[in-house]
């Protein structure tokens, strides 16, 4: 009898993993019946249509199967204008569900229903389209590395609370999605369903988390015949009217301009731009950078964010070079001096196209224009001035190939060019990528090779090339990598890298659970070791050995540690400004803690610490960051964080004596406050602020000599005052209401300031009110933004 149990329980297990591995099909029904997108799911059409149900728990808990008493249904339908999704969720305790009003895109603290759709069907990229119990919409592109939500689409949606839950209807166009031209369509499709409260997420085809791939556990949608897809052509005008003022005085712009989206065919889509406007998008966050490379800064401007996961093959396309800060510094001779240098270029338009063939190569083509600028110079004796280009027109453009295979590898060429006018320097990067994986996905092989060419007033070429393998399934798991960079390898003109000239090994081995535990609900734990070494001269750049613990409690708080042993002897080849030179780094130990509690309660809060201490006397570096937020109810919340860095006796350059490299060893802290706000009036109304302050000093107090072995000696004689004290301030209040899909009303009320001396200034107080008394910038601006649809003009 025992050993007729075990057999039992062993076919049970194995029928249990058939079914659990088996692709779900849904079959989607075609109507004629006029989809009122209202929440209500009452036209007849529906009551026909193919259930799909049954969903299974994604996490924390994985391969459980939904209770009864939170059954969820879906139904597809579709014509030849969209596909339409509706989906019934049960809920035992109805008046707990969460629905919180936040911006688009935004999850907040809110149960969510989702589809996802990959419209070749290849377990490479989802188009994903959440909407919250509260009716707030999220959509993203999705690969296994990436969430774009930066991606909008247009599409409807509209929730309603019922006594036994709460139901979607949602109308997604075939212009939100990419697809082949077969007849018959067979797509990619998942939905999930996350009920906050429990932290709970559901799917309807069973995802295991023991393997690393998400997409290609996907089930399949069928059904979809014959459609005659509309005209995809999408005209989208826009005007903004400005007012700023400072010190200097004021001044009023009122600005137009058209962007345009068209369908080329159902799998590829051109978009332009034509007069930009990015006046509204998110200030950049100055900081005091006393490092050897620039800082590096996020996109926010929305063509260069939206629909550009092909463009980000490879790492080569950094979008901030596009509009960014002028490459060269205008010469000057005795008795001139620079009177007007523009911080920024101006785009003059942009175009990209992108798409994917039926065969599953994807084709990606951007292109910009910005255009010549000039700085001006005068002359201290005469008042002359003369005007001298420091950027001339320039057009910039990025090509990429992916072609797909096996529904879950794919081989990559990419291709970034620079092209300036006239005497200036160009650039021409090519990528070979490729990222290979196992039918089971249960080992990946990835790598690359990069060739960059620089011509010009200076000639250079130089490449970089890595190999990658990884065990990408189960609770234990493995990855090997190593790379070599030459020295001449330059991205820079469209790309950003900061460390060339070294090749590098290494490895991670993880081990994690899959369900939960009495303890944990998820569990993470690493270990690392990482070593680069300068081509030149055999030096180690780094070299370090990390182990990592991550977790999320019953109480779904998060806990992550860390330690970091840095061993050996290293060196930096950027701190000292000057090639072929370097600076002795000692050896350190770092700790890192990081909690975040439960965010589904009320008050949340959340704290990051870590500590490194150099084998050096009294060298030693401390980070600190806090936040709180408090959520008074579904529309209303507040937030402040801090984040606080001090360095004891920290070591950097600070400039040359004729010949000599000179670095202080200093004091430095650094205090960044956060305070932002949110009101919804509804799903599609909201007011934001957002406030941020930024303190930082470096107070130097002994000064040294850079020797030729990297080591530094007493230099008593340097006496420069190159102490900082610097503060930034931005305050950004705005408005916004979507009063029509794709179409919003924005305005937005914002002021800034930077005050930067050699005098230290350690009064909390003092620093704030000299930032508030500076040159105070302040900008009101209303921008109204319309979505046409060509084919609702033809109509």
């Amino acid at each position: 009898m025992p050993k007729l149990s075990i057999i039992l329980i062993l076919i049970l297990f194995s029928l249990s993993k058939n079914i659990y591995s088996q692709k779900k099909i849904l079959q989607a029904k075609s109507t004629l019946e006029n989809i009122v997108i209202d929440g209500k799911i009452n036209e007849e059409a529906w009551k026909t249509a193919p259930i799909a149900t049954d969903f299974i728990m994604y996490e924390p808990d994985n391969g459980k199967p939904i209770s009864k008493n939170k059954k969820t249904e879906v139904k597809i339908l579709y014509d030849n204008t969209a596909i339409y999704v509706s989906a019934l969720l049960y809920d035992d305790e109805p008046n707990k569900i969460s629905q919180e009003l936040t911006n688009r895109d935004v999850f907040g603290v809110s149960d969510h229903f989702s589809v996802s759709i990959n419209g070749y069907n290849d377990g490479q990229q989802d188009f994903r389209f959440y909407v919250s119990a509260a009716g707030v919409q999220m959509d993203c592109l999705a690969t296994e590395d990436l969430e774009d939500y930066k991606w909008d689409a247009i599409w409807d949606s509209k929730v309603s609370l019922t006594d036994f839950g709460w139901v979607v209807e949602m109308k997604i166009p075939y212009a939100a999605l990419r697809f082949s031209k077969a007849p018959k369509q067979t797509l990619g499709l998942n939905f999930m369903r996350e009920i906050k409260r429990d932290a709970q997420k559901y799917t309807w085809n069973f995802v295991d988390t023991k393997i690393g791939s998400i997409i290609t556990q996907e089930g399949v949608l069928e059904g979809i015949e014959n459609i005659k897809t509309p005209t995809r052509l999408f005209l989208i005008p826009y005007t903004s009217a400005y007012y700023q003022q400072n010190d200097y005085g004021s001044d009023r712009t009122l600005k137009a301009g058209l962007d345009i989206k068209y369908g080329i065919s159902d799998a590829f889509t051109l978009d332009a731009i034509l007069v930009p406007d990015f006046g509204q998008t998110k200030f950049d966050n100055a900081i005091l950078n006393l490092e050897p490379f620039e800082q590096q800064l996020n996109e926010n401007r929305p063509f260069f964010t939206e629909a550009t996961d092909l463009f980000s093959k490879g790492g080569l396309f950094y979008s901030r070079r596009i509009g960014g800060t002028p490459t060269t510094e205008p010469t000057t001779v005795v008795n001139e001096k620079v009177t007007e240098y523009p911080s920024s270029v101006n785009l003059i338009n942009a175009v990209k196209v992108s798409g994917r063939t039926e065969k599953g190569l994807g084709i990606g083509f951007l292109n910009a224009v910005t255009e010549k600028t000039f700085a001006t110079i005068s002359n201290t004796i005469t008042g002359t001035t003369r005007k001298e280009v420091i950027e001339p027109l320039t057009n910039y453009n990025v090509l990429v190939f992916d072609q797909r295979f096996n529904q879950n590898s794919s081989v990559s060429f990419v291709n970034t060019n620079t092209t300036r006018n006239g005497n200036f320097r160009d650039a021409n990067v090519s990528a070979i990528l490729f990222d290979l994986n196992t039918k089971a996905n249960t080992y990946n092989l990835y790598g690359d090779f990069k060739y960059s060419s620089i011509t010009g007033l200076e000639n250079y070429d130089g490449y970089k090339t890595a190999l990658n393998f990884a065990k990408t399934s189960g609770k234990y798991r493995y990855l090997f990598s190593g790379k070599y960079i030459s020295k001449n390898y330059d991205i820079n003109d469209l790309g950003i890298i900061f460390v060339t000239n070294y090749h590098a090994a290494y490895a991670e081995m993880s081990y994690r659970i899959i369900n939960p535990t009495k303890t944990f609900n998820s569990f993470k734990a690493s270990q690392n070791i990482n070593t680069d070494i300068q081509n030149t001269t055999g030096k180690f750049q780094e070299a370090w050995y990390q182990i990592n613990a991550s977790a999320t409690t019953l109480k779904n708080h998060y806990l992550e540690f860390r330690f970091t042993l840095n061993p050996l002897e290293r060196f930096d080849f950027y701190e000292p400004r000057e090639y072929g030179r370097y600076v002795f780094k000692p050896k350190s130990v770092v700790g890192y803690i990081q909690f975040y509690s439960n965010e589904n309660k009320p008050f949340h809060y959340e704290v990051e610490a870590a500590a490194e201490k150099f084998d050096e006397e009294g060298r030693n570096a401390y980070i600190l960051n806090g936040g709180i937020k408090y959520r008074f109810s579904d529309k209303f919340s507040l937030s402040y964080n801090l984040l606080y860095t001090r360095k004891v006796n920290d070591r950097g350059w600070v400039g040359f004596d004729n010949t000599d490299i000179i670095f202080a060893e200093r004091n430095r802290e650094i205090a960044e406050h956060y305070f932002t706000g949110k009101y919804s009036i509804t799903n599609k109304m909201t007011f934001n602020l957002i406030a941020r302050y930024y303190w930082s000093y470096a107070e130097n107090h002994e000064f040294f000599t850079l020797q030729d072995n990297g080591h530094l000696t007493p230099n008593s004689s340097y006496s420069e005052n190159k102490n900082r004290n610097f503060n930034s301030w931005n305050l950004d209040f705005s408005y916004s209401w979507w009063f029509a899909p794709g179409s919003e009303i924005s305005v937005l009320y914002r002021n800034y300031a930077l005050v930067s001396s050699n005098i230290v200034e350690k009064n909390v107080h003092t620093n704030i009110s000299n930032v508030f008394d500076s040159n105070l910038t302040n900008i009101l601006s209303v921008s109204i933004r319309y979505y046409i649809d060509y084919n609702s003009l033809k109509k």
